[in-house]
């Protein structure tokens, strides 16, 4: 028989229903559910793996996320001991110069020598090579490579390499330098107690050393030191041990102070309220020796303060450390 019958009984009442079934459609029928079936537990099996891999997804952009604000910390840290080794390097140039040692140039008025330009390089120098020496005169900003937002993780992590080998060199060339520099400073005591290298006011900067329009006739001018404009009264103080020499009123520098620390060292004070000291005293570093005022020619109440060795104007900042 190609067919299924199918009898239909509802009461005893009611009369008999039959209904005739191909076995072919009946076949497709089941066919038809066995695949749906087995579509149906495909795609459940899919949905599963779908649900799993997007939490895995998930999880691993967590950790990207988390390893993308590491290496940005890390980078941070790494721009923060380039800084470090900025100043440090700053400092060493300021004492180099004070100390009249080789290896650092400083800046002022005329017949100006860089120091050590021709001099051998401190011990350990030669592995960072002429690239590394340019470089150590850059911003810190600059020394340390950043990269790029769209960068991946491996030129992240090898940038990073990069800059830790980098600082390390600097480190080690620094710390050979700092150990020349002791090995110099020994002896020294005397002549750095004598070198102006402290604030002469408290204030502000207004004007710095070197070319500058003239407040007076609007025309370039020099300008051989640098001008601290504060509140008058403020304290004037010898930035180093050393004898006056003048102490007066000095033309349009108004009352002024000249200060000899020896070794061609001298220091100059000019526009003050009131002078604390006379021509032949002997100062040591920090004493006062006047008032911040706006005597003789001046625009406002300020210190100008002129650093010469051997009656050459050198720029005031080379020597102040604080």
């Amino acid at each position: 028989m190609d067919t299924f019958s199918l009898i239909v009984v509802s009461d005893e009442t009611s009369p008999v229903r039959r209904f005739e079934v191909r076995k072919t459609l009946v076949k497709r029928c089941l066919w038809g559910a066995g695949i749906a079936a087995a579509l149906l537990v495909l795609l459940l099996v899919d949905y599963v793996r779908v649900r799993v891999d997007n939490r895995e997804l998930d999880g691993l952009r967590s950790e990207t996320i988390e390893r993308r604000e590491q290496v940005a910390e890390f980078q941070k840290k790494l721009r923060f001991v380039d800084t470090q080794l900025s100043r440090l390097q700053e400092f060493e140039r300021k004492v180099r110069i004070i100390a009249n040692l080789p290896g650092s140039a400083g800046t002022g008025g005329e017949e100006i020598t860089e120091v050590g330009a021709d001099a051998a390089p401190p011990q350990g120098g030669d592995e960072l090579g002429d690239a590394m020496e340019e470089t150590r005169l850059q911003p810190a900003s600059q020394r340390i490579p950043v990269p790029a937002p769209d960068a991946s993780e491996p030129e992240r992590v090898s940038l990073l390499d990069q800059g830790v080998q980098y600082l390390g060199a600097i480190a080690e060339s620094q710390e050979a330098s700092l150990a020349e520099l002791v090995t110099g400073l020994e002896g020294k005591r005397r002549f750095l107690a004598s070198s102006p290298s402290i604030w002469p006011a408290q204030g502000w900067l207004t004007s710095r050393f070197g070319n500058r329009v003239s407040p007076f006739t609007g025309r370039n001018q020099f300008h051989a030191g640098i001008d601290i404009a504060g509140a008058p009264g403020t304290a004037v103080v010898a930035p180093a041990r050393g004898k006056v020499v003048f102490a007066g009123k000095r033309g349009p520098l108004g009352n002024s102070i000249i200060i000899d620390h020896g070794y061609g060292v001298r220091t100059q004070y000019g526009h003050a309220k009131d002078v604390f000291v006379k021509r032949g005293m002997e100062v040591e570093r920090g004493t006062k020796i006047a008032s911040l005022g706006n005597s003789g020619r001046s625009t406002g109440p300020h210190l100008h303060y002129v650093v010469e060795v051997n009656g050459k104007t050198r720029n005031p900042l080379d020597y102040i450390f604080d």
